[in-house]
């Protein structure tokens, strides 16, 4: 039995960083199997992603004390150490568009999403005999003007009592307070019905038919308290012209809506992202 371990690191550019954490995994009879880096020339930080193997057994949490106090304290690195084999818990929230949700329940029962999705979280009731036909819990939660702490007291819980890793805003059209967006830092991704920046308001796909626009696609990104503005983590397009109909392009761009989010989502789930200020670092 090999066990697997996912290093991710990033800290200030220097010399030796690799070398230093190769040496480390090598002393402890680790075989890198794939290593990936990015040196940042704007922000002068460095970002790393190991998967190495060990034959036989050693515990995560020895592994993890001896790389903090050898390597990441002398380097004020910010790192983690994850085990690949753990299926990130997800909790979806949709509206009442199904396509995004319905691909991610589709990918998840055939074993393509590198997730377990073990919630669904609506402020309609349009998708519960979906989400129930593929086994997995179905939330009611209305949200008015009036209920909206309430109702996030509620997410909260849910989020709680599931020990979810992640949440996904699959086309869920409300707006996360600033509060849960900071407690959701790092761990909740959105899809964008656009490449951002983008046509603002309702039915996006209708002004840029408007304008004539050549490009559409669509933008996942992390969630922030600033709308549409979090780091972005994958994007998808395509080519339309003058023949393509307003209703064309709104059934092109759900098919980039899912394409993307769903890819967002097993960077995501594999330790592939990591945060480099309002961007990110996506090695694939």
């Amino acid at each position: 039995m090999n066990d697997d371990l996912v290093l991710t690191l990033s800290c200030v550019d220097r010399p030796g960083i690799v070398a230093t954490v190769a040496g480390f995994l090598a002393d402890r009879g680790f075989t890198i199997r794939d290593s990936q880096q990015f040196g940042d020339d704007d922000t002068e930080l460095f970002f790393l992603r190991i998967h190495a193997a060990r034959e036989g057994s050693i515990s995560f949490e020895t592994v993890r004390q001896e790389f903090a106090a050898v390597v990441a304290d002398p380097l004020e690195a910010e790192w983690a150490i994850q085990d690949p084999s753990h299926r990130q818990r997800a909790l979806v929230m949709v509206s009442r568009q199904g396509h995004c949700l319905n691909d991610l329940l589709h990918r998840s029962r055939i074993g393509s999403l590198p997730a377990e999705i073990v919630a669904v979280v609506s402020n309609h009731e349009d998708f519960r005999e979906l989400v129930e036909w593929h086994g997995i819990e179905f939330h009611h939660v209305p949200v008015t003007a009036e209920t909206k702490v309430q109702a996030e007291d509620e997410l909260r819980k849910l989020i709680s009592t599931h020990d979810i890793d992640l949440v996904v805003l699959a086309r869920y059209m409300q707006i996360l307070s600033d509060d849960l967006c900071r407690d959701l830092a790092g761990r909740a991704i959105n899809i964008h019905h656009s490449l951002l920046p983008s046509f603002k308001g309702a039915r996006p796909y209708y002004q840029a038919h408007a304008r004539g626009v050549k490009v559409i696609g669509a933008t996942a990104h992390y969630v922030t308290a600033e709308l549409d503005e979090g780091p972005i983590i994958e994007q998808d397009f395509t080519r339309v012209d003058h023949s393509s109909s307003a209703a064309d392009l709104t059934a092109t761009g759900r098919d980039l809506e899912a394409l993307a989010l769903a890819r967002a989502v097993t960077a995501h789930a594999e330790y592939r992202v990591l945060l480099n200020g309002s961007r990110t670092v996506v090695f694939r």
